[in-house]
């Protein structure tokens, strides 16, 4: 009885969806409608994978012998294949935003249900005992990632997986959040195990590449479609997400930025990741400006952990934060093509700015580092080389083993603008670097806050 009108409401959903996209041909795209026929289907998703197959639960749909039931589900996402996923990377925000990716392939129709976790093996030491144990094996075991998100229950459905070929075997969504450092010897290993012709990407990595000839910027969603090769697209998530909160399911907003093939994949990739109420994501077409955005405000939040240091207050940081967010602009438009100036009003812009700046770990290392050099009083003499001993230092001891990718990013775009002859057109930039690598003062970060007026922007390209 249970199978039949579980089959009966499927098939009435799915006539209903066609209707609605043949009735609303524009409104299908990006989440702009959320229809009752998106709510019968998840609801008749999980009433598939738990109550008329109790065994199934946790496991891919395929394998629990859906028969049928699995050939609608097809059918109404008119593909042969389902989305099986695999995050590249386990830190903080990667088993962050697993939580979210989990629960999602669980109850969306067209993912396996099973989401392969890449885990860069190392070992770890449990309070209950001296005996180091693997982290894939506790993440397995207690679903917790203990080293780089403890306190917070992962997905069931989210396996753990060390060695990078098994877990990417056969993947069709391939989700990037691992520092770009690594990427080089990671890609080839990841191209020849992939799905041959349906794979895709999202990074959620936030940095740039340069290109070692001209030394111009690279986004690394380019670099990762490279060498992927076939064709293979790869878009970005960016936004005002603090992996914490984010984990802890408090409400936040993300960026969706790429287009990969048409409207229905677009929105199926993005209902990967949103969660509604709690993490919503919009999509728009600009990548080049979303990814430019999550590197170059890692810079800026530098320069909030200087002014934090020396406790100038709110007024300061808001001059600072709109500075910063007129240099992340101009940037964008000097060196990238197609970026829409309304990308900075998205999460993935001036709110993804504003968080980073209170609470990210760029703005807290930074804030580490001028209260070591104000207790030294200190100022020109600072070297070059003891700047970066105590940017090191500080990474090792506050960060827990995940990586400061704004001075990085710092560092880069300063050679690049001096290459140019641009300097002066970023004086807050250079005012970061010259502090965080120059031996300036602290308190030269008011140097650079000038009242650069937003018609006064350089929109010039090279």
């Amino acid at each position: 009885m249970i199978r039949t009108l579980v089959l009966y409401l499927i098939i009435a959903a799915t006539l209903k969806s066609t209707s609605f996209a043949a009735d609303y041909p524009d409104r299908t795209r990006i989440g702009e409608f959320h229809t009752p026929s998106t709510d019968l289907r998840m609801v008749m998703n999980r009433v598939t994978k738990n109550q008329i197959d109790p065994q199934s639960s946790g496991r891919d749909s395929k394998a629990s012998g859906g028969g049928r039931l699995d050939q609608l589900t097809q059918s109404y996402n008119d593909k042969s294949e389902m989305e099986r996923i695999c995050i590249i990377g386990s830190g903080n925000w990667g088993s962050a935003i697993a939580t979210k990716i989990g629960r999602n392939a669980a109850k969306l129709p067209f993912c396996h249900d099973t989401v392969n976790m890449w885990v860069f093996e190392e070992e770890v030491t449990l309070p209950e005992s001296d005996k180091p144990v693997k982290l894939s094996e506790v993440i397995n075991s207690r679903h917790e990632n203990v080293k780089y998100l403890p306190g917070i229950t992962l997905p069931s459905n989210i396996r753990a997986v060390p060695d990078l070929k098994e877990a990417c075997q056969n993947a069709t969504l391939l989700v990037f959040v691992l520092p770009h450092q690594f990427l080089p010897n990671l890609l080839p290993i990841i191209r020849a195990n992939v799905h041959p012709t349906r794979c895709r990407g999202v990074s959620l990595i936030k940095g740039l590449d340069f290109d070692s000839k001209t030394k111009m910027p690279v986004l690394i969603s380019k670099t990762i479609e490279e060498a992927m090769g076939h064709g293979f697209v790869c878009g970005v998530l960016m936004g005002a997400n603090v992996a914490n909160e984010v984990a802890v399911g408090k409400m936040c907003e993300s960026t969706l930025a790429g287009n990969f093939g048409d409207d229905r994949i677009n929105e199926r990739i993005r209902q990967v990741f949103d969660e509604a109420p709690n993490f919503r994501v919009a999509r728009i077409d600009d990548v080049a400006g979303a990814e430019a955005c999550g590197a170059l405000k890692n810079i800026v939040a530098l320069g909030a952990g200087f002014v934090d240091a020396l406790g100038l207050g709110g007024n300061t940081k808001a001059a600072l934060l709109r500075v910063g967010l007129l240099e992340m602009s101009r940037f964008c438009q000097i060196f990238f093509e197609g970026v829409e100036q309304g990308t900075f009003l998205e999460s993935c812009g001036m709110a993804d700015l504003i968080t980073t700046c209170y609470g990210g770990r760029n703005r807290k290392c930074a804030e580490e580092f001028a209260k070591v050099r104000l207790q030294d009083n200190a100022a020109e003499d600072f070297s070059i080389e003891r700047c970066c001993e105590l940017w090191a230092k500080i990474e090792s001891e506050v960060l827990n083993g995940q990586k400061l990718q704004g001075t990085i990013t710092l560092k880069e775009v300063h050679m690049l603008l001096k290459s140019r002859n641009l300097l002066a057109m970023f004086p807050l930039f250079c005012s970061i670097h010259d502090i965080s690598f120059g031996g300036r003062g602290i308190i030269s970060i008011l140097d650079g806050i000038s009242a650069l007026s937003v018609g006064n922007r350089f929109t010039s390209k090279l």
